[in-house]
């Protein structure tokens, strides 16, 4: 026998020998740290568990976190290429070995070190270090240690979770998804094959070179895996004809957004199981992909759409942003659902339910739309008019600014913005003056995710009452658990009567999108603009889902042509569409309560004027009384007003008479050519008119009690003129005007003087043909 022939035995018996002599100390030898390797690559896994997406690791390898358990097609076509003794042995063969080594002593040279499968993992761990015999020696103690801490199947998931697969893919599960597109479990007997083979040849470790040769050992396999059973013949057949794949597969990268979100919100987590639909995810891509192109075109660069699920409020759908191009300027990598933006109008419905659950309005309630001026703001509506008054219902329907503020002037800025917290709306972290009344018509930001999140919380109050475990947003996707909503601010019956607001509502720009759609399925949907046509929203509820659209540009420039109905409201009908039909949830007959309304006003109905029965929340207690029915005395005619000075009472005819605001009135009667005028007094009856009636029939348009006007220098340096506008019930009757004492004139039917000013204050004094008069103060700015 030949020196190198003896060393090679001397040096097995010796490594036997160390190996007995090592297991005294396997207990106390910490494990190796590569075992607890966490730079793993992020993964985005959908609610069925496909891959949504993924990120490199931070040394820029395709590592996915470790599969639980080894799936069995690769377990069999493993064991039988590697180590079909691994169930057995310690760790270390020594039936391998001494084959490995007569092998060797035959060859004259080590051609087979027999390495297990658990030492070829010691190997990796310790991150592939030179084959010498005092390394070798170390991977059989470095086995030993290892079988002593794990289960076979922990360390069959180590060594798959380890092993690399060519260029920067480490690991099973990444190998799969790369070169095969599914997960481990999902792999056909022929790609099982090729990944156990795959490791084991450096020559073929990327499967582009060398194919025939990477062809063969697989079918090599596959036919030792027939023989073993494994593979029945029909299976063995079609399992050779499979290609070889061509190149690693680029990842799918559906919600690459989200994915990046996640992971800079938890940085320790490499996994992140989502609510998300995968087949829903790529339909609203490709939605937003389509809507894309169209509004690029009209320099709207940026779009964002969420989908909740508002049965058990879990996200099905996320789009952070779709940009029309990488361009860097559109800011593409940015997350614009979770970015606070103006809100525009899309609060006025949590406004309209907090003031119907409070008993502080009724759907059918008039709320004013007239000419206002809060200090130096002046909201109006979208289409530059006023009606009057509105009913409640139909100002939120028709998106009306000015009762809208009203409203909410009414209801208390501080007290909506609380509700607005307590419903989950984190961004109003402002005092509530700052905001000032303009919180209702985009003077607050907020982002698409909570805004979403919002609608689709009132949705399920709605449908379901208050729910004791329902998430406070629709979180769940990130792996947190589910944190209890505080006491919903609404209950369920104003929840339900705010969305039917919202039901069929037609607004101007989407007349026939809507028409085409509506008989599809019910949705209670609301649009908003931000000041200066920046933003785009849109967010609606069907029976099953709630949906979020924004539009706009990342950077907040303005466009020309962007608005909620015209950019957004497409994409929220194409997304419902691809929902499919959901049916609308039954009215919730014990969260409501009838009451008697006056037909005119809306108000309670106090036998004075013609009622109809509608719905309010159960719980709320809206005590107001019509203050619009004033009841009249008429001559025996009809046609006059007297009173007890002027006629006798048992002359008097007595009317209920629907009578609104002089201001009001004036704008109401250009909508309603039913709205009869208040009867003139008799001529006789005037002259004692005082002692009789505290009337007002007449109102200041401009300026308001207390305004400050601003009067604006001319090209040629002199200072401008204001316009005074006023308006009376009666529109036959003149008005005298009196500014500081001074007469300016006489109107008759428009009533408005143009004048110019100094600084400081004014008083005006209108007086009308029966002797009413109304004096009210300005003050014009400027230095005095």
């Amino acid at each position: 026998m030949s020196m190198r022939r003896r060393r090679l035995g001397w040096t097995a018996g010796a490594l036997g020998g160390c190996l007995l002599a090592a297991v005294a100390l396997l207990q106390g030898w910490p494990l190796p740290e590569a075992l607890q390797q966490r730079d793993f690559s992020r993964m985005l896994l959908a609610r069925n568990g496909q891959l949504l997406g993924a990120r490199i690791a931070g040394d820029q390898q395709w590592r996915f976190a470790p599969v639980e358990r080894v799936p069995e097609k690769y377990r069999q076509a493993l064991l039988a290429f590697e180590d079909e003794r691994f169930p057995w042995h310690l760790g270390v063969d020594p039936i391998a070995i001494l084959r490995a080594t007569w092998g060797n002593l035959k060859a004259g040279e080590v051609t087979s070190g027999g390495s297990t499968l658990t030492m070829q993992l010691a190997r990796m761990v310790r991150e592939d270090p030179p084959r010498t015999l005092g390394n070798k020696a170390l991977e059989a103690l470095s086995a030993l240690h290892l079988e002593w801490h794990y289960t076979k199947e922990e360390l069959l998931s180590l060594y798959a979770s380890h092993t690399p697969f060519g260029g920067n893919i480490v690991g099973l599960r990444a190998a799969a998804w790369r070169y095969f597109g599914r997960e481990p479990g999902q792999l056909s007997w022929a790609e099982a094959a090729t990944l156990a083979v795959l490791p084991n040849s450096p020559g073929l470790i990327h499967p582009g070179r060398q194919r025939q040769a990477l062809r063969i050992r697989r079918d090599a396999l596959l036919q030792r895996l027939a023989e073993q059973g494994a593979i029945g013949p029909m299976d063995l057949k079609l399992a050779v004809r499979e290609p070889l794949p061509e190149r690693p597969r680029p990842l799918p990268d559906q919600a690459p957004h989200l994915l990046a979100t996640l992971a800079g919100a938890y940085p320790g987590q490499t996994v992140f199981e989502a609510t998300l639909d995968a087949s829903l995810q790529a339909s609203v891509n490709r939605i937003a992909e389509r809507h894309a192109r169209r509004l690029a075109r009209e320099g709207v660069h940026n779009m964002s759409i969420v989908v909740i699920n508002h049965r058990d409020m879990t996200l099905r759908a996320y789009v952070g942003n779709r940009a029309s191009s990488n361009a860097v300027r559109y800011a593409p990598a940015v997350d614009i659902a979770q970015r606070p933006r103006s809100t525009g109008s899309i609060l006025k419905p949590f406004l309209y339910g907090f003031m119907l659950e409070e008993g502080e309005l009724l759907p059918t309630t008039l709320v004013p739309d007239v000419p206002a001026y809060f200090g130096g703001y002046r909201p109006e509506n979208y289409d530059r008019q006023y009606r009057g008054a509105v009913p409640a219902h139909r100002a939120l329907a028709r998106s009306l600014n000015v009762p809208a503020v009203h409203m909410l002037r009414e209801y208390g800025i501080e007290r909506f913005q609380h509700q607005l917290q307590d419903l989950g709306m984190s961004t109003l972290f402002r005092p509530a003056e700052d905001y000032g009344l303009s919180l209702i018509l985009g003077g607050a930001e907020g982002t698409l995710w909570e805004l979403t999140n919002l609608y689709a919380r009132l949705t399920a109050t709605a449908r379901d009452g208050q729910r004791e475990a329902l998430p406070a947003q629709a979180r769940r996707f990130a792996g947190e658990p589910a944190a209890l909503m505080p006491p919903e601010p609404l209950g369920q019956g104003a929840a339900w009567l705010t969305l039917q607001a919202l039901i069929n509502v037609v607004r101007p720009g989407v007349d026939s999108l809507w028409r085409d759609f509506s008989g599809s399925q019910t949705i209670a949907w609301k649009t908003g603009t931000s000041y200066g046509l920046r933003d785009a929203w849109a967010i609606g509820s069907n029976g099953g889902y709630t949906v979020g659209v924004w539009a706009g540009n990342a950077g907040g420039e303005p466009a020309a042509s962007l608005g909620g109905q015209r950019s957004a409201a497409p994409v929220l009908f194409d997304v419902f569409e691809q929902l499919g039909g959901q049916r609308w949830f039954p009215k919730p007959e014990s969260a409501l309560k009838t009451v008697s309304v006056c037909q005119a006003d809306g108000y309670l109905t106090g036998g004075q004027c013609p009622a109809r029965e509608i719905d309010a929340p159960k719980n709320s207690h809206f005590q107001t009384v019509s203050p619009h029915f004033q009841r009249l005395h008429l001559d025996s005619t009809g046609q006059f007003r007297v009173h007890a000075g002027c006629e006798r009472v048992g002359a008097m005819q007595t009317r209920d008479w629907f009578i609104l605001p002089p201001l009001q009135g004036y704008f109401w009667r250009r909508q309603h050519n039913d709205y009869r005028p208040v009867p003139p007094w008799r001529p006789d009856c005037v002259a004692r008119l005082s002692q009789y009636s505290d009337d007002q029939p007449m109102a200041l348009i401009y300026p308001r009690e207390g305004s400050q006007v601003y009067i604006p220098t001319e090209l040629d340096g002199r200072r401008g003129r204001v316009v005074l506008q006023a308006v009376h019930r009666r529109a036959d009757t003149p008005l005298f005007w009196h500014l500081n004492e001074r007469f300016l004139g006489q109107t008759r039917a428009f009533h408005e003087q143009a004048v110019s000013l100094e600084p400081g204050w004014h008083k005006l004094r209108l007086v009308d043909g029966e002797g009413y008069h109304l004096e009210k103060w300005f003050r014009v700015l400027g230095s005095e």
